[in-house]
This record gives structure tokens, sequence and C-alpha cells, in this order.
């Protein structure tokens, strides 16, 4: 479903395609139809979407009721939105969905970027990925509610190799704010002092993936 034709033309011009892949494989779902619901950290099982139709009115149905994720990227939908007209299809088309969820993770990595001080030490990089992943999962970050906070507006370019391959329909523990997630929690804490010894402040930064999975 997802190749380097539909990477190029839809995904966000600040990711790389490696980046993009891993971060569909991390925290996405193989299925453009996929409609994730949760309330109170709790998976609410709903029927399978075979239309685009049947997505949306699932989608509507729980908006403003759960956390609801939707498509290949699993974006929060709802995000924004004052009323559940006003959402569109847009959500369970693969290739729109490609590049709002997209866009939405390139402002995740530059809020966790930004939280390390925006570092130079490539050691370091691997770590923000991985904590900007969890945030995509979760909704937050050292206490910011990642999807509602302003974009800091720093250029990151992200450079990665080929990373071990993970399952597309990763169950994911969402939550547009904040959620009680299972996943191993973000190592921000026990790095930042350890990033203070790079060099900070710098307006772009090109990170090496190539450590994630290499535990």
């Amino acid at each position: 479903m997802l190749d380097a034709t539909m990477i190029q033309k839809c995904a966000d011009p600040s990711l790389t395609p490696a980046i993009v892949e891993q971060f569909v494989q991390r925290a996405g779902s193989s299925d453009p139809l996929a409609v994730t619901v949760k309330a109170g950290g709790r998976l609410i099982l709903v029927p399978k979407a075979k239309t685009p139709d049947e997505a949306m009115e699932l989608i509507r149905q729980y908006v403003g009721q759960a956390v609801v994720r939707v498509g290949i990227t699993q974006v929060p939908a709802g995000v924004g939105v004052k009323d559940v007209s006003e959402l569109k299809s847009d959500l369970v088309h693969a290739c729109e969905n490609l590049r709002l969820g997209t866009g939405m993770f390139a402002k995740v990595v530059r809020i966790v970027a930004k939280w390390y001080g925006n570092p130079t030490d490539r050691q370091v990089f691997p770590q923000i990925f991985e904590d900007a992943v969890y945030a995509w999962k979760t909704g937050e970050f050292e206490g910011v509610s990642v999807f509602r906070a302003e974009d800091p507006g720093v250029s990151v370019k992200m450079i990665v190799p080929p990373v071990v391959e993970q399952d597309l329909d990763t169950d994911t523990d969402t939550d547009t704010d904040t959620d009680t997630d299972t996943d191993t929690a973000p190592a921000s804490s026990t790095l930042k002092e350890s990033e203070n010894s790079g060099r900070v402040g710098a307006a772009e930064m090109r990170i090496d993936l190539s450590r994630i999975g290499a535990k």
C-alpha cells in the first residue's frame, strides 16, 4: 500500500521517505479504512469498515465521545473540529491521510526536538524519534498535548537507513490529549542531562536513526 511513489506524492516533504515508512510501520495501519476507537485507555470493538462511507459513519459516531484514530497513519480524528459535520472523508483516503498524518507527525518531532534543545549530538537523535512515536501514540509529551500545541517551527531534517520491520497493524494506545499507555515511556527525562553536552539551538539538524531497534 505504501510505496515510494505514494510517499513522494502525498507525504509531508519535511520527512524523508525512510522516516515516513518507519513512522507508518511503528504507529500506523496497513488498512486505509482502519478505525480504532478507545475510551479510558480501553479498546472499543467496532465493526470493520468495508467502504469509506462505513468508516466515516464510525468516525462520526465516536468522535467527541472517545479517542478515534483513522487510516494508514492512525491520525487522530476530530482535532480542531468543533462539530462532526466538519469531518471530511479525506481521513479515509490513503493519500490525504498520509499527507495529514505525516504533517502532524512532523510537528510532533519538532516539539520533541525543541524539548531536547534541538541537539546536534547524534547519540540523542534515535531517542528523539522514539519519543516522537510515543507522543504520537499517547497524544502527549512531557505534559504537553502535542496535537493541540503550537508548532515550534524549527526545521528538522531527518535522514535514516532501513530499520527492523514491525507489524503495520500495531495496536496504538492513543489519545488526542493524554492516555495511559503500555508502551515504554519516553526516555526524555533521563536523556535530557546527557543531551545538554551537545550543541543546541541549531536551526536545522540531520538525524541518523540507524540505532533504532538496536537495544
